[in-house]
């Protein structure tokens, strides 16, 4: 949950970093919203978090 919570804020500022920059504009910006709202109720929702979760795991595991 706590991953997911913030995966989803740091993609928020993202977008709207680009939509402020002008890199996109808002209809393109709700058609992507749109698309993933959509994506997450598929069947493909749970083979997208485990490629997250295990994204997220090999961050954490890097040591400097």
């Amino acid at each position: 949950m706590a991953i997911s919570l913030s995966v989803v804020l740091l993609l928020a500022v993202i977008l709207v970093v680009l939509i402020r920059g002008g890199s996109i504009k808002a209809g393109p910006a709700v058609v992507a919203v749109l698309f993933g709202f959509f994506l997450a109720s598929t069947g493909m929702a749970p083979s997208i978090q485990k490629f997250m979760d295990s994204i997220a795991q090999s961050i954490n595991q890097i040591s400097f």
